[in-house]
Formats: C-alpha cells, sequence, structure tokens
C-alpha cells in the first residue's frame, strides 16, 4: 500500500488502551498518540491518580473513559476495549491485571496478535515484584541517589536526591521503542507479544554511564575530578570539597564562569578539534597562548608526546597545570559580558556553550516558544496552559498546539467505537521466533552518545549496524573510544572522508545498500555531507531517516541551528540549576543523563518509520532532540499558567526529597528511601515506633522526628515493619555494590537477558585488551522475540576493508583509496584500539 506521509501519520490506524498511571505508562502511550495512535486511556473513578496539570501533556490527544476495574460490569468493557486494540499499556505492579481479569496471558490467548506492554517498577521475576514501583523505591534501588557524578562524591553528598523521574522517562522511552519493534514484526509474523520494562532495569540502561568501568585505564582519560578521588580514597582522606574548591578541579571547557549580570554560563566545548581553539579565539585569549599551548594529536601514545607536554588542547581532560593557567583569564574575560551575550557570541560562532537558566526561563525562553518545543494551549481544566510538545516527530507533521486531553464526554460513543479493529492486520502467520530486526540494514552517521545509542540498542534486535566516521577523528579518544564502548556495540566501523568526491560515491552506495539512515546534527550538517533528505531518497526511495539535534522542534527556532552536548542542554533548559541550585548549578549523574534517553527515542523513531515504510511505502523525516528528550525529564515540572503554584519544587545539594513521606532517612546501618502520600502518615502512628509523631506538625517537624525514629534500627528492619502498609521502603543502594552482586562475566556463556534484575556483564575477552563492565541490554523483556547481546564497540576502522569489499570495490580500487586519504582503516598510527 503507498500513501501521502504528510497525511498518514506513521502510526495511523493503531489502537492503543492507556492503563497506565503517573509517568511511565501515560508517557508511552503519549508517545505513540503524537505519532498518529489512536489511544483510549482508562482512569479510575475520580480521574487520572496523579492530580497535576503535567497530566495535560502525558494525555494530550487521548480519548478518555473511567471504569471501576474491580467491578464486573466495568472490566467487562476493559475487555472490549482490550480486545479492540492493537497495544496494550499498564504500569501495575506484576499479578494486578492478571487479578482484574486483563493479564497478558489471558487476553494474548484470546488475540495472539495482541502487542502488550507491562512497566512494573521491579520485574515480575524479581522477590521486590510486590513493591510499589515509586519513583524514589526504583533510583534508591538502583543506586540512582549515590552515583549521582563526581561532583557529589568530592563533596561527600550521599545519598544525593533527584527530583526528576529518571526511570520512568527512560522506561517510557524504551516502551514505546519495545512497542514499535513488536508491531514491526508483527506485520511479517502476524503474532503480537507480551512485552515487560521494569524500571529497574530501564534506569540502569539510561545511566549506564555510572556503571561504564575499564580496568586500568590510564591517567591520560581520568579528570582532576577522579584523580582526586582515588588520591583521597588511597590516603584517607574525607571527601568533603566546597563548591567553589571543587570548580577549581573542573576543565576550562568543563565548566561554568560567572558573567557581568551575576548568572553563570555552562562552557563546555572541550574534546573536538576546534571547539576549544575557537573558544579561546572568541575570549580573546588565543594569541597569548598559541605559541606554548600543546596541539598535539590526542590518537598518539603518550610517549610519543612532544617532551614535557602532558596534555592537548584537542582532547579532553587538560591537566592541572593548563585549567588552572586557562581558567583565570577565562573567569575574566567572562565577567565581563552577560550570560545572555555569551551565548549569542558562541552560538554566532557555532560553538556549544548555554547560559544557565531555570525551567521556568527555558519554558519562555524565546527559542522554546519559536520551535515549538512549549506550545500553548487552551486546558479545560487550567486555561492557557504552556507545556512541551512531542518528543519523538516527523517533520511532516504539523505543530501539536491545540490537543487536550479528550474529556469522558460520551463513553457509549467510545465503546460503540470498538466493534471494527484500528490496524490492517495480515493473515495470521506464526514464523520462527527470530530477531525482530534480522536482516535491516542501519547506517550510522552519528557521534558520541546520543546518536550512536540507536544503532547500538537497535543491535539486540538483530540490526546490521554500520557506523562510519571520518578518516581524521572530530572528537577525542575518551569520548570516541571509551564512551563509545557502550555507544558502539554491535557495530561494523568504517572511516571514510565523507567530503570528498570518492568518499560521496561510497556514501551513496551505502545509502543505496540501507534501509535505515541515523544522522546526529544540524541541517547545515547535513547539506555540508550530502545529507539532505530530498537527496537520500533520490538514491534509495524506501531509506528511513532519523535524525537528532541539540535544539530542534517542531518549527525553526533561533538556536535551532546551534550545536550543543547534552550538558549544554542541561544547563539552558534548567536540569542544572533544579540539581546543584540556582546559585550553584551542577551536571546531573555522570554523562548522558539526557544522551541516552534520546538515543532510546531515537530507536523509537527508527523503527516507527520502518513500520511506517512497510505499511504504506514511505515515511517522513524522524526527529528527536536533546532539547525535547531534556524536557521530558522535567515532565512534573514543565508547565506554567496564570494560576501555578511558585516554582519551589525540590533542588540543590541538601535535597533529600519532596516531603516527610517521599524522601531518604538515614538508619543505623546505611540510608532508606520512605515513600508514602502525606496522607498515609496516620497509618504510621498505628506502629508503635512511630506512635509518638505529632499529629500538628509542619513538614520539617515531621522529618526531624522521623529522622529520630528512623537512625535508630538498621534498614532490613524498617523494610520488614513497613511492609503490607501503605508505604515502601528501600535501602538506598549504591552501584558498586549492585555490580559486586549482579555482575556475569561474558566468558561464562549463559547471561541471564531477562531471567535477572540489575545485571551487568563483565567483558573479561574485549579487544581493547582490558575488562569492560557494563549495563546489560536488559531491560525490554519479549515473551516470543529474542534478543542478542551486542557484540563489542570495534576499533574505529575495523571493518573498512570488509565493508568496502561488500559494496563491490575491489582491492586495487581500496588501496588507492586508502592511499589518497579517502578511507583508512585506523585511527592511531599503530593500528591499536585505544592510545596508551
Amino acid at each position: 500500500m503507498t500513501g501521502d506521509s504528510r497525511s498518514i501519520q506513521p502510526l495511523s490506524g493503531f489502537r492503543v488502551i492507556d492503563f497506565g498511571q503517573y509517568i511511565a505508562g501515560p508517557a508511552t502511550a503519549m508517545i505513540l498518540c503524537d505519532l498518529g495512535a489512536d489511544v483510549i486511556r482508562v482512569d479510575p473513578p475520580g480521574g487520572p491518580r496523579w492530580d497535576s496539570p503535567a497530566t495535560s501533556t502525558l494525555n494530550r490527544g487521548k480519548r478518555s473513559i473511567v471504569l471501576n476495574l474491580k467491578d464486573p460490569g466495568d472490566q467487562a468493557v476493559a475487555r472490549r476495549l482490550v480486545d479492540s486494540a492493537d497495544v496494550v499499556v499498564e504500569n501495575f505492579r506484576p499479578g494486578v491485571m492478571d487479578h482484574l481479569g486483563l493479564g497478558a496471558d489471558l487476553v494474548r490467548a484470546a488475540d495472539p496478535r495482541l502487542v502488550y506492554l507491562s512497566m512494573p517498577g521491579f520485574s515480575s521475576l524479581d522477590p521486590r515484584r510486590a513493591l510499589p514501583g515509586w519513583e524514589g523505591i526504583v533510583l534508591s534501588a538502583t543506586g540512582g541517589y549515590t552515583d549521582m557524578g563526581l561532583n557529589r562524591v568530592l563533596m561527600g553528598i550521599n545519598p544525593s536526591y533527584t527530583p526528576l523521574p529518571l526511570a520512568s522517562a527512560y522506561a517510557a522511552a524504551l516502551g514505546a521503542l519495545a512497542v514499535s519493534v513488536a508491531l514491526y514484526d508483527r506485520e511479517s509474523s502476524g503474532v503480537g507479544d507480551h512485552i515487560e520494562v521494569p524500571l529497574t532495569d530501564a534506569v540502569l540502561e539510561g545511566l549506564a554511564y555510572n556503571s561504564l568501568r575499564v580496568d586500568g585505564l590510564q591517567d591520560r582519560y581520568l579528570s582532576q575530578r577522579e584523580l582526586e578521588i582515588e588520591r583521597r580514597r588511597r590516603c584517607g582522606e574525607p571527601m568533603d570539597l566546597g563548591y567553589e574548591q571543587l570548580q577549581e578541579l573542573l576543565d576550562p571547557f568543563y565548566r561554568s564562569f560567572r558573567c557581568a549580570d551575576g548568572r553563570m554560563f555552562y562552557h563546555c566545548c572541550p574534546a573536538h578539534r576546534t571547539h576549544a581553539t575557537t573558544a579561546l579565539k572568541q575570549l580573546g585569549l588565543w594569541n597569548d597562548v598559541k605559541d606554548e599551548i600543546p596541539l598535539h594529536d590526542p590518537y598518539t601514545d603518550q610517549d610519543q608526546w612532544p617532551a614535557g607536554q602532558d596534555c592537548t588542547l584537542l582532547a579532553y581532560p587538560l591537566s592541572a597545570a593548563w585549567s588552572r593557567k586557562l581558567a583565570e583569564p577565562m573567569k575574566a574575560v567572562f565577567a565581563s559580558r552577560t550570560s545572555d551575550e555569551w551565548e549569542a557570541l558562541y552560538d554566532n560562532a557555532r560553538i556549544p556553550g548555554a547560559a544557565h537558566r531555570s525551567s521556568s526561563e527555558w519554558m519562555h525562553s524565546e527559542h522554546a516558544r519559536a520551535a515549538a518545543l512549549m506550545v500553548e494551549v487552551d486546558d479545560p481544566r487550567y486555561g492557557r496552559l504552556l507545556r512541551p510538545g512531542p518528543v519523538v516527530w516527523t517533520e511532516a507533521s504539523a505543530p501539536i498546539l491545540s490537543q487536550a486531553p479528550v474529556p469522558d464526554a460520551d463513553r457509549a460513543a467510545i465503546v460503540e467505537s470498538l466493534d471494527a479493529r484500528k490496524s490492517h492486520i495480515p493473515p495470521e502467520r506464526r514464523g520462527p521466533s527470530i530477531p525482530a530486526l534480522r536482516g535491516v540494514r542501519i547506517l550510522d552517521l552519528t557521534n558520541v552518545i546520543a546518536g550512536p545509542t540507536i544503532g547500538s540498542t537497535l543491535a539486540r534486535f538483530g540490526a546490521t549496524v554500520t557506523k562510519i566516521d571520518p578518516t581524521v577523528p572530530t572528537f577525542d579518544p575518551y569520548h570516541n573510544i571509551v564512551v563509545g564502548l557502550n555507544a558502539n556495540r554491535g557495530k561494523r566501523s568504517a572511516l571514510v572522508d565523507l567530503k570528498t568526491p570518492a568518499g560521496r560515491q561510497i556514501l551513496d552506495r551505502l545509502i543505496e545498500n540501507s534501509d535505515v539512515v541515523t544522522f546526529n546534527g544540524v541541517t547545515r550538517q547535513m547539506r555540508e555531507l550530502g545529507l539532505e533528505p530530498v537527496r537520500i531518497r533520490a538514491i534509495n526511495p524506501a531509506i528511513a531517516i532519523v535524525r537528532i539535534d541539540a535544539y530542534g522542534g517542531q518549527r525553526q527556532g533561533p538556536r535551532s541551528e546551534v550545536p550543543g552536548y547534552d550538558d549544554n542542554v542541561q544547563a539552558c533548559a534548567g536540569i542544572m540549576t533544579r540539581f546543584g541550585g540556582a546559585e550553584t548549578p551542577e551536571e546531573h549523574a555522570h554523562l548522558g543523563t539526557i544522551d541516552a534517553l534520546a538515543g532510546f527515542l531515537g530507536g523509537a523513531a527508527a523503527v516507527i518509520a520502518l513500520l511506517q515504510q512497510q505499511r504504506h511505502g514511505t515515511s517522513d523525516v524522524a526527529r528527536v532532540s536533546l532539547a525535547a528528550a531534556g524536557q521530558f525529564l522535567q515532565v512534573p515540572f514543565m508547565y506554567d499558567h496564570p494560576n501555578r503554584a511558585p516554582f519551589d519544587e525540590p533542588s540543590g545539594r541538601a535535597a533529600k526529597g519532596e516531603r516527610a513521606s517521599y524522601r531518604c532517612y538515614p538508619a543505623s546501618d546505611g540510608w532508606l528511601f520512605l515513600a508514602g502520600r502525606s496522607d498515609d502518615l496516620e497509618h504510621l502512628r498505628t506502629i508503635s515506633e512511630f506512635a509518638d509523631l505529632p499529629t500538628e506538625a509542619d513538614d520539617a517537624e515531621l522529618v526531624e522526628q522521623l529522622s529520630a525514629v528512623f537512625e535508630c534500627k538498621p534498614v532490613d528492619h524498617w523494610c520488614q515493619v513497613l511492609d503490607g502498609t501503605a508505604f515502601a521502603v528501600h535501602r538506598v543502594e549504591d552501584i558498586a555494590d549492585l555490580k559486586q552482586r549482579n555482575t556475569v562475566a561474558e566468558s561464562a556463556g549463559n547471561i541471564p537477558l531477562g531471567r535477572s534484575s540489575m545485571l551487568f556483564i563483565r567483558h573479561d575477552e574485549h579487544p581493547i585488551g582490558r575488562w569492560v563492565d557494563l549495563a546489560a541490554p536488559n531491560s525490554m523483556r519479549f515473551d516470543r522475540l529474542p534478543i542478542e547481546i551486542p557484540t563489542p564497540a570495534p576499533r574505529f576502522g575495523e571493518h573498512t576493508i570488509e565493508i568496502l569489499t561488500c559494496l563491490g570495490y575491489d582491492r586495487a580500487q581500496i588501496d588507492e583509496l586508502i592511499e589518497t586519504g579517502v578511507v583508512a582503516d585506523r585511527w592511531t598510527p599503530t593500528g591499536s584500539y585505544l592510545p596508551v
């Protein structure tokens, strides 16, 4: 079937029943709804359990029906909804839907074509599966509050609370990806699947760089902060740095500077071959240092560096001496202009950088509004409501400006519309269970984290991923190779200069032989590389195109063509201000907080584009941006309306939770997280140990009282005492302990993907020549479709000759291409995996 992608949304014709509450389930269904699915949400009497303006975002465009799922009559209506659907989404604890007569086994027995997504806090195979999956409980269980970055380690802040719904956001992106994979497979197999995406495993994959470890990584790749942590541990010194002391350990191209208006500018442009040099020229400092600053090739081994040099401007991190030498004059220069002036100057020079803003300031900024990253709608409850636009969209789709949740106005009309199935379903064909994307060829033209995450994530479904990088690396070894240990798993690697005519011919052959092309960058960069969608489609009309950039939205804004990294978006969209405080903003987590989320969303976009191509014979460019993903991570706070309460959500280094009933507390042997509603505190008083809790006290007094009680007994005691109550309790874990308990050596074989919670793999035969610890691809569990552990990230250029041979080049032609510099098979002079 053919059609016009401008009139046919990618998921038009599919029906989704959304039983989800809070964020994970509704957010997954929102992503599918934004791309054209007919979504019917099922709410309990009284409306969504989470009473927040954020539900206007999560439920936009959905039809609504209120059902009491404990009532037999309403259960029958719910079953009719399910029987009419292509997809069911639910995020209850394991077993809840079974008790309601709506469990996956039961409904899929009646309709094997159904795709059923479960999103519990803990896996159905986890002993803690009955524990409510509060965001705080999940993050406590997965090291989310003890591994929030090097800054917090050095300042001795442990636990380190974050108000961002990390687990729900990552799970929603992975849930949308998993559903799209199952729907894509169903078009050929005729069979759906039951998928489980536990929030615990989703957040471990999302924060994968918090747990990535390389045995014996050389000091040249360790930042001053990492070296200081090692020194203090070795010497037994406390982690007690103040915020200002900490700033002096930061690389000057990777830190904040105070400007003339008293506000901070985030200077994040390290690791690139030109950005640091261009920044020094922009700051007027280049002439002062150009004759002495080291500029040697970071891909050479350290024993080949010029005598006396211990770093290079072309790589992160700079040495302590050069960091100090540059930081002082930079402070003076940045203080000469306002933060907004510096942002404009950096934007014009195409250097990544951003003025720190609060979430409120970002939402009302010129770019967020112009680009339709934030849109204003007439909401039936809140009036003129400012809320985020979509996190995945197509370039042909009109901006989602006016979609308000569709109220439960005509229940009979919804039920009457259920008679016919909504999607085109081929005759049932039960083929063998093979990876869903086996045979799909992905051309990966991305770099660093967000873009490469698309291909590495899809490789677990059997896709063949060919990654093309330039013959002269754009980024340094740390960001290309060390970071790439996670982001480039499961790929083949070739090095090609796409800016040469011969390189362009190679590109054209690759496009001709691919099903998907992924790119991260702005449209100017696409033009420079010959990657305009019109040109790509002229070569291969059947190809799906996915693009990620930093600040893109459904419309063009003043910063749409500006380059940027995860950290720049964290700074300008309010995440760093929320995490560190207005005067002391901090990087959230270690690295990749937004990048990983954008990569998972890009994976969903890629498969949905393939599905559209499969069903309609055409697809439109699928889009994701770091800015949209950064807003998605802040969805509980990302709204404004005339009567909004003050923006006073938890922020800063002292934050330990939201309220007395939802926060971290010290016990006698560690920290615990208590999760419950404020109204549930009354139930605590029925337990003898809490009988003296005051009945009339403000939140601060309750925190003090509860702290005094909890610190008298160990965590396990409180878990037992509060088991079965209205509260959930979990020990605040750290990743080191989790890894000690849950790491499996790859050489041992039989890695229990999908059969174990919070799993890590020690790749003890990695081609880097030392062991590498990575989070396992364990978050998407299919009953039917198999998941593969992607192969280790290859050495850059490892497959150049093999790939060119497959494209029809003979050995003489390949040798000529190597000789003329059009292609290469290595970045390091010695051909090593990582320069030492």
